[in-house]
């Protein structure tokens, strides 16, 4: 007779957190104890359907699983047994994951259906049930909070309510890039509602850049440690804090500069948790700069096919990604660069025309390439491309300005946009992130349009933390081409 087992649990874990480990076919030696040894056949992936896990058990048992299903979208996997000396015949199990209402904790369904030799249905039925169902769900609670045996090494936790030294990039007086220094720090054990991050890599942003300069001192008094954004591995967390735990892969974007370091605590609510497919340089190298061209073409451009969009510096990283995001919308781009070999990555990355203007001489071209000019101009020049992008604005164009890498960008005469019925923005990329829903409605944009291929990772140039003012030269010698990171 054909026995069925069912057993539920809630797992105190936000399902991604969940799923990131059952998801890998291969990972039951790390959290379950009565798996002694594991591995894939064959080399195979241990997310490939098809794959088969060989493993033995602490008392001596050896079985050979099939992965039959896998849905990232419904949280579930179907496997069944190949071959045993457990007399378990025609098993076939299904785990499936639902998030709870609150959103921070996760409904774990496992079931199997197999037969058994006559006499021993009680005996196998409390085997699959306690001793690998009911087991399995203990251990996976300690397996996240990183207690596991077998568990893959994790940071080890902070003594309750002391600082840890932590290396930081100094900025004493503003000015050239070497006025960046190394120096120790401390990160302060995180208070309610705040989380202790160890730090992997940190992005670098032309807003580093200004706040060096002295060009935003209201955003950045001295002295400080320059940074918005960094990937890391949760250390600890405050009291009241839900959805992170210890060991939890994450991201923040965060409007108070501060991420040039290897530690840092910050508040939960700018924490992002990392899929699993996303790996900590492309966090970093893309979290500001992602979300940025989120909301260019989502909400500023409303960008739709037939559009006509003009991306200056369309070879770095800001500029691939609009380029490749709004070809993927369906919008004729076009993209200025100060070099040849900056041309090409552009066209790789969605400029269907690009100019080569060290200059900043870019208005004859646009108007002849869309008739009319450009709907849509994404400009971090500044001040030098101000007459050039006035000319090249197709009626009722709007001409968003990010950045002022020539300079300060002079107050815009309301007449001079008057003459074309323009509009002009000037956007924070912090306002549109303003709460935790929208940063994590963004984000989850970014993710799936990075998996489904409409945006690609931009190359990414990596830099020491201590080397933070050969970064900073990079960026502004125009030689770069796509983000650039700090490794931690």
């Amino acid at each position: 007779m054909l026995q069925r087992v069912v057993r539920s649990t809630v797992i105190d874990a936000p399902i991604e957190r969940v799923w990131a480990v059952l998801r890998d076919f291969n990972s039951h030696d790390q959290w379950h104890d009565v798996v002694d040894q594991s591995r894939i056949e064959g080399g195979e992936s241990s997310a490939q359907v098809g794959c088969v896990r060989n493993f033995t058990l602490k008392d001596g048992n050896h079985i050979r699983e099939q992965l039959l299903a896998l849905s990232d979208s419904e949280y579930k996997s179907t496997y069944c047994i190949v071959e045993a000396t457990v007399p378990l015949q025609r098993y076939v199990a299904t785990v499936t994951l639902k998030p709870v209402t609150d959103g921070n904790r996760t409904f774990w369904h496992w079931e199997s259906t197999f037969d058994t030799p006559p006499g021993r249905e009680r005996e196998l039925r409390d085997m699959v049930a306690q001793g690998v169902y009911e087991a399995g769900f203990a251990n996976l609670r300690r397996h996240l909070l990183g207690g596991a045996r077998h568990a893959q090494p994790r940071e080890a936790a902070a003594p309750t309510g002391e600082a840890l030294t932590a290396r930081q990039i100094r900025l004493s007086s503003y000015g050239g890039a070497d006025r960046l220094t190394p120096a120790d720090g401390e990160a302060p054990p995180p208070g309610p509602g705040q989380v202790r991050i160890r730090q992997r890599v940190v992005g670098v942003n032309f807003i580093d850049v200004y706040m060096r300069r002295g060009w935003l001192p209201g955003l950045f008094p001295l002295p400080g440690t320059l940074g918005m954004e960094a990937a890391g591995t949760v250390l600890d967390v405050g009291e009241g804090v839900s959805g992170l735990l210890s060991g939890d892969r994450v991201a923040y974007l965060w409007g108070q500069p501060g991420a040039y370091c290897n530690l840092r605590t910050v508040p939960a609510e700018q924490v992002l948790r990392l899929p699993p497919e996303v790996e900590d340089e492309q966090a970093a190298a893309l979290l500001l700069k992602g979300l940025t061209a989120d909301y260019l073409l989502h909400d500023l451009g409303r960008v739709r096919p037939g559009m006509r969009v003009l991306v200056h510096a369309a070879a770095g990283g800001v500029g691939l990604l609009v380029s490749s995001w709004a070809r993927a919308l369906g919008a004729q781009v076009m993209g200025t660069v100060s070099s040849e070999a900056k041309a090409r990555i552009a066209r790789e990355f969605g400029c269907e025309q690009v100019i080569v203007s060290p200059d900043y001489r870019f208005a004859q071209a646009a108007r002849q390439h869309f008739g009319d000019g450009a709907d849509l101009i994404i400009d971090g020049l500044g001040e030098a491309a101000r007459e050039e992008n006035l000319a090249a604005l197709a009626r009722c164009g709007h001409w968003v300005n990010l950045g002022q890498a020539s300079g300060p960008l002079a107050p815009i005469d309301p007449d001079a946009l008057l003459a074309k019925s323009a509009t002009f923005s000037r956007p924070v990329v912090f306002d549109y992130v303003a709460t935790r829903a929208q940063l994590s409605e963004r984000a989850q944009r970014l993710w799936r349009a990075l998996a489904e291929g409409r945006i690609r990772v931009p190359p990414i140039e990596r830099f020491a933390l201590d080397a933070a003012a050969r970064a900073h030269e990079r960026l502004e010698s125009r030689g770069s081409a796509g983000p650039l990171v700090l490794l931690a």
